[in-house]
């Protein structure tokens, strides 16, 4: 596996390679897709509960979610990954738009966009593996963070079926804990989420 991805990488193809994640690779009911989907909230306390609320309420898994200020401290960004018929899920987004501290809601899904997702993985150091290890990062463009006499922190970013590969790798190596951020999205060109000012309310 390793020698055919080591391959790629010299042919300068191996981002090309890696296949888009269904559910984490595993097999979803027929109809259901993958999407996702970014919002802009205000701070607000209780704002994250009332959106997961509107998934878990239709009986749908939030399979990922990441949150955080964008350059403007009053607004969060939260970029949601969820499988799903594409009716119910468009039936989700129209009731998030109409939740007050909602201000933008986008499926990005078949727009054109960049998606990442960053991993941290723990990996136990011997004589025996460290050559295989240093081979691998250097392999998936990753790099090696924190170092101890036993083990080592190392950092990826990519798509997340590029992730589950890498940790697939590692996982007869002595793995120790895996950490990830869950999906970050834009899309491409100049098209953005437009964001909200509330001081031009006042």
């Amino acid at each position: 596996m390793a020698k055919s991805i080591e391959k790629r990488k010299k042919s300068g193809t191996e981002d090309a390679w890696w296949p888009r994640p269904v559910r984490g690779g595993e097999c979803v009911e027929a109809g259901e897709e993958r999407h996702i989907i970014s919002v802009l909230v205000l701070n607000e306390f209780g704002v994250l509960t009332r959106v997961a609320g509107l998934f878990s309420g239709r009986g749908y898994n939030i399979e990922s979610l990441s949150v955080a200020e964008t350059a403007n401290p009053e607004i969060s960004r939260m970029t949601i990954v969820t499988t799903g018929e594409a009716a119910v899920i468009e039936q989700i987004i129209k009731h998030l738009r109409k939740l007050i501290p909602v201000l933008k809601v986008v499926d990005v899904t078949d727009k054109p966009h960049v998606e990442r997702e960053l991993l941290l993985l723990k990996v136990r150091a011997t004589e025996e593996n460290k050559n295989e290890i240093f081979r691998l990062v250097d392999i998936f463009r990753a790099r090696i963070i924190d170092v101890s006499p036993n083990s080592y922190v190392i950092e990826l970013t990519g798509d997340p079926d590029k992730l589950n590969v890498f940790i697939d790798l590692f996982r007869n190596m002595g793995l120790l804990e895996v950490a990830r951020t869950g999906i970050v999205s834009l899309q491409r060109g100049r098209v953005t989420l437009k964001e909200y000012d509330p001081k031009k309310e006042v």
